[in-house]
């Protein structure tokens, strides 16, 4: 029988293989490939995780189930590993490997650079980073002060140099002050803070994870009075835990928005809603209409749309088999989407990258095509760190 030591070598192998099968290690940033072998994420993962069973999250011993430990840590390329619970829901992660890879690649970390990783969680991304960048040169920030103390002893029994500080990242500075050639945030935020800007060099460089899907990589201007930058990828990411919860997306979400509200307005649609599944549209979706949660093929045929709080509609196919459009609610959340995907298919159909964001001290902005000329979309309140 394979040593646990052994068990973990095979599966860190199988990741580096679907890593290459997959192209998604960096061509222009080789040297993560060699981070991931040096600082295998099982080094940084805690010996207790949890996995989703279809009802509720369930724990994984390490010291209980060794191989179920693994398998769950290294289940895949594109997936997370939930490292913490808060009354029941996920509280922390190890996000998933190829996102790492993909936002490391993106933040251009070089030797020599001073890097602020804000959301410390495990240590895993502070550690990468600090394995490019050199000893003494990241600095990370995690508001959960259990967690940052777990996570500096790993990164010393790693022997890196990195100064691992308990508090907000969104609303503080750079931990021993100063500014950074990189910030690399783990969480997500719909508006970025306008002391992160702040914190960066100007051409210095911002990763984040927007809002409830996408991450985006900022330049800060020259004489540092903005920031813009294009779209870099899809995912998912935690919230600020200072943010309000994002709403939840599938059946069970929309239900509680919808109650047992009867439909305000019903019409027949002309479009197929299997369009939906293109994930270059509901990027765009996510753009115009923000705050719209979209579910595809978790409630049999019916799509499904809510605004966390009382809106809502759904496209479900009638005794013919065509697409029904009904909504209630405040707004008409459905004739919202369709106009949204109707200005998509104007625009070109343009590819998720085809989008970026602008940060001033007063308004942020989503823009199409050209961060001067195209097409964009306010980005919402301001978190007050931004102001």
């Amino acid at each position: 029988m394979a040593s646990d030591d052994g068990r973990l070598a095979e599966h860190r192998a199988r990741l580096d293989a679907e890593m290459e099968r997959r192209g998604a290690w960096p061509e222009d940033s080789p040297w993560l490939r060699e981070a991931f072998a040096a600082l295998p994420r099982d080094r940084f993962a805690p010996d207790r995780l949890w996995r989703w069973n279809g009802r509720a999250y369930v724990s994984v011993d390490r010291a209980d189930d060794p191989d179920g430990w693994a398998v769950e840590l290294y289940s895949g390329v594109d997936a997370s590993a939930v490292t913490q619970l808060t009354d029941g829901r996920p509280s922390s992660s190890l996000s998933a490997p190829s996102v790492v890879a993909d936002m490391l690649d993106s933040l251009r970390v070089e030797p020599g650079h001073r890097v602020w990783d804000v959301g410390t969680g495990q240590g895993w991304t502070a550690a990468l980073a600090a394995w490019r960048a050199g000893p003494g040169l990241v600095v990370t920030t995690e508001v959960d002060e259990h967690l940052a103390a777990v996570a500096r002893a790993r990164l010393a029994d790693a022997g890196l140099a990195v100064h691992a500080a308990a508090g907000d990242g969104t609303g503080g500075g750079v931990p021993g002050g100063g500014r950074v050639d990189r910030l690399h945030a783990t969480y997500a935020v719909e508006t970025v803070p306008w002391s992160w800007v702040e914190a960066v060099h100007p051409g210095g460089r911002i990763v984040y994870p927007w809002g409830r899907l996408g991450y985006v990589a900022l330049t800060v201007a020259d004489d540092g009075a903005a920031a813009h930058g294009w779209v870099h990828g899809l995912a998912r990411f935690m919230g600020d835990r200072h943010a309000p919860a994002q709403p939840s997306s599938g059946p069970a979400a929309y239900a509680q928005v919808r109650g047992d509200a009867e439909p305000e307005a019903c019409r027949a649609l002309d479009r197929d809603p299997a369009g939906l599944e293109d994930w270059h549209l509901r990027f765009a979706l996510r753009v115009a209409i923000p705050d719209a949660v979209l579910s595809t093929g978790q409630a049999g045929p019916a799509t499904l749309v809510h605004d966390g709080a009382r809106s809502w509609a759904e496209i479900r196919p009638d005794a013919d088999g065509r697409p029904l459009l009904s909504q209630g609610g405040p707004r008409r959340l459905g004739d919202e989407l369709l106009a949204a995907w109707s200005q998509w298919e104007e625009l070109g159909r343009p590819d998720l990258h085809d989008y970026g964001v602008t940060v001033t001290p007063d308004a942020q902005w989503a823009w199409q095509g050209d961060p001067n000329d195209g097409p964009r979309w306010p980005i919402g309140r301001l978190h007050p760190a931004a102001r």
